[in-house]
């Protein structure tokens, strides 16, 4: 759900995140695995951009109501406030999460994965009409 840019020359232009704040509120390495907990809220109209993830990322919806995008269009999900969310890892993973409602998203994220890993990978909008 957070987003770092990949900047390569001749790359595919990713999607922007819009209306997102990251806060770190925890970040340990052991045996080599990094461990990060993030609060991203995301304003009403905003979203976390297209992207991927290398780690493994296990959330919870605290306020708002998340919409969860896959890259084939199709909504994998919609949840309120007091909802886990998990997300696949891996390129073939790409999804964005928007705030499609009038109030904001407040998630709390943990991210596990090498501690050598971003934490997410931005995409190009795969072909839908939303961003």
């Amino acid at each position: 759900m957070l987003l770092a840019s990949l900047g390569s020359a001749g790359a595919v232009q990713a999607s922007p995140n819009r209306g997102i704040e990251a806060r770190t509120l925890a970040q340990s390495v052991v045996d080599g695995q990094q461990y990060v907990t993030r609060e991203l809220t995301i304003a009403p109209g905003g979203s976390t951009g297209w992207h991927w993830h290398e780690v493994q990322v296990f959330g919870l919806v605290r306020a708002g109501t998340l919409t969860h995008d896959k890259a084939d269009c199709s909504s994998d999900g919609v949840y309120p406030a007091g909802a886990p969310i998990t997300e696949g890892s891996g390129p073939g993973e790409v999804h964005i999460g928007r705030n499609l409602g009038p109030d904001p998203v407040v998630l709390w994220v943990l991210y596990i994965g090498p501690a050598d890993a971003p934490l997410a990978t931005d995409a190009p909008n795969p072909g839908c009409p939303f961003e």
